[in-house]
């Protein structure tokens, strides 16, 4: 594809209108567009009439999260009992900015505000619960980024509003990490024991939410996409932050050798090293049989994974630390005609891509890039996306 020409495709792109699918007992809305995800988020704070639990990593202090505020703000005074965690690392709103949630009768807490074992562990959960009977989750934060169109450079992301009995188990892990974040005395073993004895599946196990942190074992979330992948014959990834260990890519590239691996990573992020950490991985891959897209329209943060009839749908990315260390909370539906619609997404998306085929990642494989992208490997598995963004080596 010419450089004109993917330019064009690029600025004609256009978000897909939302979409909705019931798969195994749980009714679900697809929100791939940033204006439907801010009026989906902010009718179901309105509505909500009893109870509102909101978790998310990044909050800031901008137009959208200020409308978010006073929306809370607006449901506390009626009476809604409204928790808001957000995390003490990931969030930039002051306590200033959000002091008028607890004035108007709600309450807020920060994710590990101290320093110690704790700290060292990142609640990236992203979700919205209303009255305990639908909810709003996905990759999304709260940040006017999140929310803008293509045109501006906004993050491509994904908000899925779920009714069902699923709801019931999204209540019951909030209401145990609200017992966690609200104790200044838990331990680090307090969260681990948390994250490996919690579960949620329907009466078949086809519906099921898979958390992530930190455990002596692997975690639900971990356990799961590692054993599916050891038994997978087909897979999607479309992915902002894809940096796994060698012992996943090594049964990724299983699945490719069979001809049915489609990755669609970031071409454009705010965050260079995790650019340089998938890039560092194509050669591998490419050799094993997977096909390889970049999104190119604007800057990634979709978190989804499509592997025979199962589909991954949350606040995860595939790697390093959203795998082991931070907290993390994903749906697995097994359902082949919602695997089949959501492969359809995917190549929605993926028509709107640049093909990294061998040839074009021979001509950017030179020994300097494959340094930076070894070093951006590095700086991803072993620190949070904040602080590599933060940093800004130009990597």
């Amino acid at each position: 594809m010419g450089e004109r020409n993917l330019s064009d495709i690029a600025s004609g792109y256009r978000d897909p209108e939302p979409f909705s699918h019931a798969a195994q007992g749980q009714s679900l809305t697809f929100y791939p567009g940033g204006k439907d995800r801010r009026k989906a988020l902010m009718e179901m704070v309105a509505s909500a009439r009893e109870r509102l639990d909101i978790c998310f990593y990044i909050f800031a202090e901008d137009e959208v999260s200020t409308q978010l505020r006073d929306a809370l703000c607006d449901a506390a005074r009626r009476g809604v009992a409204v928790t808001l965690i957000v995390d003490s690392f990931g969030a930039s709103a002051s306590d200033k900015f959000l002091r008028p949630i607890v004035e108007a009768g709600g309450r807020y807490y920060l994710f590990s505000p101290r320093f110690g074992f704790r700290y060292l562990i990142r609640n990236h959960q992203k979700m919205v619960i209303a009255d305990g009977t639908r909810a709003l989750f996905g990759g999304f934060n709260i940040e006017d980024d999140y929310f803008a169109p293509p045109q501006q450079n906004g993050w491509n992301d994904l908000a899925i509003a779920i009714e069902g009995d699923a709801v019931d188990g999204l209540s019951d892990w909030f209401a145990k990490l609200v017992d966690w974040t609200d104790d200044d005395h838990a331990h680090f073993r307090a969260i681990r024991r948390t994250v490996s004895q919690w579960e949620w599946k329907s009466g078949d196990g086809r519906a099921r939410w898979l958390v992530g942190g930190p455990t002596r074992g692997l975690s639900s979330w971990a356990r799961c996409v590692t054993r599916d992948l050891r038994d997978g014959d087909r897979l999607d990834i479309f992915m902002a932050y894809f940096s796994p260990p060698y012992s996943l890519l090594r049964r990724i590239a299983r699945v490719s050798k069979k001809g049915g691996t489609r990755l669609l990573m970031a071409a454009k992020s705010d965050n260079g090293a995790t650019l340089g950490a998938t890039r560092s991985l194509y050669h591998y891959l490419l050799k094993r049989g997977a096909k390889i897209w970049e999104f190119t329209p604007c800057k990634l943060h979709t978190k989804l994974i499509v592997l025979d009839d199962a589909v991954y749908l949350g606040s995860a990315n595939f790697d390093m630390r959203s795998l082991y260390l931070n907290l993390e909370i994903m749906l697995r539906i097994e359902d082949a005609a919602l695997a089949e619609r959501m492969r359809g997404f995917v190549s929605y998306q993926i028509a709107a891509s640049e093909r990294i085929t061998s040839e074009v990642h021979t001509k950017r494989r030179t020994w300097f890039n494959r340094i930076r992208w070894a070093v951006g490997w590095v700086l991803v598995s072993a620190l949070d996306y904040t602080v590599t963004r933060r940093l800004n080596l130009g990597i």
